[in-house]
C-alpha cells in the first residue's frame, strides 16, 4: 500500500474526534455510550460524505497571521462597543445598507477567510457571495458610523488585504497588485491541499 493511500485514510481522524466532542456536547453527558456513538456517526459521515479538497499554494507567513488575528481582535472589540452603544441611544436608528465589494483575489479559501472575518465583526454581515466573480453584498448596520460607503468598501477590502498577507504566496499577491511581503524567501512554492 503506497504512503500516499495509508495518509489519505488517517488524515480524517481529527475530523473524526471533532465531530465526536460535538455529539458528546450535544446531548450533554461524557458517557461511554455517548463517546462510541460519536465515534461511529463521525467515521460514518466522514466516509460516506468526504469533503471535497480545496487548493492551497500560499505560504503561511507568521508576522502577517500575527496582524490579523490582532487587528480582528481590535474590530471585534471597537465595533462591540459600538454595536451596544447604538442600542442604548433612545431615538437614534441608524442607516444601514447592502453594499457590494469587489474583492481583488478569485481564490475561493481568501474569499471565504475574508467573508468569515467580515461576518464575525459586530455590525456587519456578509449576506451573498459569489465565488465567480469575487463579489461580497456586505449588510452594514450604521453607515454614518462606518464612515460612509466608501469607508465600509475600504475596511472589506483591508481585510482581505490582511488574509492575503498572512497566507498568500508571493506570486498570488503579485497577481491582485499587491506588494511582496518583506523578509520572505523567495522559492519555488509547493502545491498543498488542505480539507475544507
Amino acid at each position: 500500500m503506497s504512503p500516499q493511500v495509508k495518509r489519505g485514510r488517517y488524515d480524517r481522524w481529527p475530523m473524526v474526534v471533532w465531530l465526536t466532542l460535538v455529539w458528546v456536547l450535544l446531548w450533554g453527558h461524557l458517557t461511554v455510550a455517548n463517546v462510541l456513538a460519536g465515534l461511529v456517526i463521525g467515521l460514518l459521515l466522514v466516509h460516506f460524505t468526504p469533503m471535497p479538497r480545496v487548493g492551497f499554494e500560499g505560504r503561511v507567513w507568521l508576522p502577517g497571521v500575527v496582524v490579523l488575528v490582532a487587528r480582528f481582535v481590535v474590530d471585534v472589540l471597537r465595533a462591540s462597543v459600538q454595536v451596544s452603544t447604538q442600542a442604548l441611544r433612545i431615538g437614534h436608528h441608524p442607516h444601514g445598507a447592502v453594499i457590494r465589494v469587489q474583492l481583488r483575489s478569485h481564490s475561493d479559501l481568501f474569499l471565504t477567510l475574508t467573508a468569515e472575518l467580515c461576518s464575525l465583526v459586530p455590525g456587519s454581515i456578509v449576506v451573498e457571495a459569489h465565488r465567480l466573480t469575487g463579489t461580497l453584498y456586505v449588510h452594514v448596520l450604521d453607515v454614518d458610523q462606518a464612515g460612509g460607503v466608501d469607508r465600509a468598501k475600504l475596511a472589506v477590502l483591508e481585510q482581505e488585504r490582511r488574509v492575503l498577507s498572512a497566507f498568500a504566496s508571493d506570486t498570488e499577491l503579485a497577481e491582485v497588485g499587491l506588494p511582496p511581503r518583506r523578509g520572505t524567501r523567495r522559492g519555488p512554492q509547493r502545491n498543498r491541499e488542505v480539507a475544507a
